[in-house]
């Protein structure tokens, strides 16, 4: 059984940063792009940043390009979002995905992380 798994999500002040992985199971992701998605209440979920399948072409969204830094270890099988200097808009539950199916379209996802961000 396929699982992604996010970690270190948390409360943290505007201006701080959180490092969030996802640690992927029940099969290897090395040749799969993979990426982070949000989605704050009352609002759709949102694409935040993806990375291709040898930790090249990271791309973002406009809104957090600049301070969220996206990662991966593939000997791990984990992605990374390291998010640095965080706004109160950042607010959001993220999630984790896997093995990108179309633009902005992936297979497996995770169960979330919330991540606050006080003013």
């Amino acid at each position: 059984q396929v699982q992604l798994v996010e970690s270190g999500g948390g409360l943290v002040q505007a201006g701080g940063s959180l490092r969030l992985s996802c640690a992927a199971s029940g099969r290897t992701f090395s040749r799969d792009s993979m990426g982070w998605f949000r989605q704050a209440p009352g609002k759709e979920r949102e694409f935040v940043a993806s990375i291709r399948w040898d930790g090249g072409s990271p791309y973002y969204a406009d809104s957090v390009k600049g301070r969220f830094t996206i990662s991966r270890d593939n000997a791990k099988n984990t992605v990374y979002l390291q998010m640095n200097s965080l706004k109160p808009e950042d607010t959001a539950v993220y999630y984790c995905a896997a093995q990108r199916i179309a633009p902005m379209k992936y297979y497996y996802w995770g169960q979330g992380t919330q991540v606050t961000v006080s003013s």
